[in-house]
């Protein structure tokens, strides 16, 4: 399995202006706005962590999901959440030619944790010897920030300021996400029984 974002959540989306608020930096002098990239990368470092931990896509981005074979022969789930849309499968073969799947014989099953491609009929379309599918979905809670649940959204801030607060530390042994972080994101995590559902 291997899953790719093919875009990225554009600068424009990514609040920096409350994130400088929830710093208290000084506004007023000159240099305003000298740190908003500095501020954008932290940003993305927790948006990052944040999604890594939960499997939720908090901003609206376009994924492919590669496989060598099913887990499944009826349904397929993928590996992040929420997914509004399955833009095209294509089954590739030994060759590399690929064959995109009709999406009559397709629907996606929406569900907050574990989203799901399903057969219309019997059995997804078989994937040739030594070939491979591809997904391609759309994920996330929204394309702008007031989007994302606010737990999540909070969990994000809490984070980035972290990060900021020890950007010029390297600690090592630390907690993989600080106390106040963790209980915000935990009821959105997915826990995986029998071994998960990719």
């Amino acid at each position: 399995m291997m899953l790719v974002e093919q875009t990225s959540a554009p600068a424009t989306a990514l609040p920096v202006a409350d994130f400088r608020d929830h710093l208290r930096l000084g506004t007023g002098f000159a240099d305003d706005g000298a740190e908003n990239s500095l501020l954008e990368t932290f940003l993305r470092a927790a948006i990052a962590a944040v999604e890594a931990w939960t499997g939720k896509v908090l901003l609206e981005r376009d994924f492919a999901l590669s496989l060598m074979a099913w887990r499944d022969a009826r349904m397929q789930t993928l590996p992040v959440a929420p997914v509004s849309e399955v833009r095209a499968i294509r089954i590739i073969d030994c060759l590399d030619w690929e064959t995109i799947v009709d999406p009559s014989k397709c629907r996606l099953q929406q569900d907050t944790h574990r989203p799901v491609v399903m057969a219309r009929g019997s059995r997804l379309p078989t994937i040739p010897p030594q070939g491979s599918v591809s997904i391609e979905f759309t994920a996330g809670f929204g394309e702008s920030w007031a989007n994302v649940p606010a737990d999540l959204a909070q969990a994000v801030m809490l984070l980035a300021a972290y990060y900021y607060e020890y950007r010029h530390e390297m600690r090592v042994g630390a907690a993989v996400m600080p106390y106040g972080v963790s209980s915000l994101v935990d009821r959105w995590r997915n826990v995986r029984i029998l071994g998960g559902g990719v």
